[in-house]
């Protein structure tokens, strides 16, 4: 056999491997370009799974597998450095008994193959273990009659993960062609272990700011109802009438925006709100404020997810139309029904609120846009902010107010 001079880490290569072929009918010329088409086709396969994001472990264990097929030996394995040990960890490997993986592991230091080629960068062949002179043949390897090995690093963004090792029993030489295919898994697999060290520091940066952002709708919440509370208690302690009544629809507004803030630090999803049970706990305080009427909601079973900047503005809407309900619908009473209703509208993604009373309806004439009080106007502002359609619809007995609206923010767009 003939070796071309050069070497990785100090040791003579061979361009081909000079094995017999058997009863096959190959040439060794054949014999050598089947097995580097084959590597070229395991390395376009390990490329598309890495790509598709599989998942770490698996994508390991592909990978071993594929490279002692490639370089056909009957050992592989990734090993991983654990730097507090100055240890290499096996963690995938094939040809290894199965309780080795996770557990087995070789020194790290210039004195190991495989912590040569950690240290340096640089490849390491060792054809005889047996007479190697450079390294200290680990005892993983002598225990499994290893007589040939070849490590390469496995090369993270900013550090190293490990070492990638090919190991055989079979006599023979590995070459620099067969180093070159051992690299490129490297670099592969090296790739896609720092994409998804990327993607998993990238979640947990997420699930973070989900987890402050639900701190701060928590701590949200407690100051709007300390506030509400204050101007409950304000307005318990005034002898003037439209005073108390004034301070109780303040509170009222701020309990609607509490409890928003409520639901997102409950949620995982801090940038949707379920309408349908925000409705419910919204027409449970307007219950409270108002014992000797009834508000009842009528909303479908299944969530209805909305954007949270479009839910506050329609919750305070619906808190407006009910307050005047209770103001204005039944005059010289103190009870009566208001019904907040949620149906689903006959356009995809969007919604009808309704808010509809029993009472007396409303005065001939009557214009949301050119009304004075501060409640309609409020109304009709968060009607146009949000872009819904605000519809008034006289009932044989009562009235009812409603919105047509999106789910999902309008395109600004045009």
């Amino acid at each position: 056999m003939k070796a071309n001079p050069g070497s990785a880490a100090g040791s003579p290569t061979p361009v081909v491997e000079a094995k017999p072929c058997g009863n096959t009918g190959e040439t060794v010329t054949e014999r050598a370009l089947r097995l580097r088409v084959r590597q070229q086709e395991i390395l376009a396969e390990l490329g598309v799974r890495a790509l598709r994001g599989t998942p770490y472990p698996e994508l390991l264990e592909y990978a071993v597998q594929c490279t002692a097929e490639g370089l056909e030996a009957e050992f592989c394995k990734v090993m991983e450095y654990v730097p507090a040990e100055n240890r290499l960890l096996l963690r995938a490997g094939v040809g290894w008994e199965p309780h080795l993986v996770g557990t087995a592991s070789v020194g790290a230091d210039l004195a190991s193959p495989a912590g040569f080629a950690l240290r340096t960068g640089k490849p390491v062949i060792s054809n005889h273990l047996e007479n190697e002179e450079r390294f200290r043949t680990p005892e993983l390897l002598v225990e499994h009659g290893i007589r040939r090995a070849m490590n390469v690093i496995l090369q993270g963004e900013g550090r190293p993960y490990g070492v990638l090792e090919v190991d055989s029993r079979s006599p023979g030489e590995f070459g620099e062609q067969d180093i070159a295919f051992l690299q490129g898994v490297a670099n592969l697999l090296g790739m896609a272990i720092e994409r998804q060290r990327i993607e998993r520091d990238l979640r947990a940066m997420v699930e973070e700011r989900e987890v402050l952002l639900r701190e701060v709708n928590h701590r949200v919440k407690n100051s709007l109802q300390l506030v509400a509370s204050m101007l409950s208690l304000q307005a318990n302690a005034t002898d003037k009438p439209d005073v108390r009544h004034e301070l109780r629809e303040a509170a009222t507004r701020i309990n609607a925006i509490g409890r928003a803030h409520q639901r997102l630090y409950r949620s995982n999803d801090v940038r949707v709100i379920d309408l349908a049970a925000y409705l419910v706990d919204l027409c449970a305080d307007l219950n409270a404020a108002w014992p000797e009427g009834e508000v009842v909601a009528r909303t479908p079973d299944e969530p209805v997810p909305i954007a949270t900047d479009r839910a506050i503005p329609l919750a305070l809407v619906v808190n407006e139309l009910v307050t005047n309900a209770t103001k204005y619908a039944y005059p010289g009473r103190q009870d009566g029904l208001v019904e907040v209703c949620l149906d689903q509208a006959p356009e995809e993604s969007r919604v009808v609120l309704a808010v509809r009373d029993a009472g007396v309806g409303l005065p001939p004439g009557f214009a949301p846009h050119a009304s004075t009080g501060l409640g309609m106007r409020i109304v009709t502002a968060f009607a146009q902010q949000l872009k819904a359609e605000l519809r008034i619809r006289p009932l044989d007995v009562g009235t009812e107010f409603s919105l047509v609206i999106s789910l999902q923010a309008p395109d600004r767009a045009g």
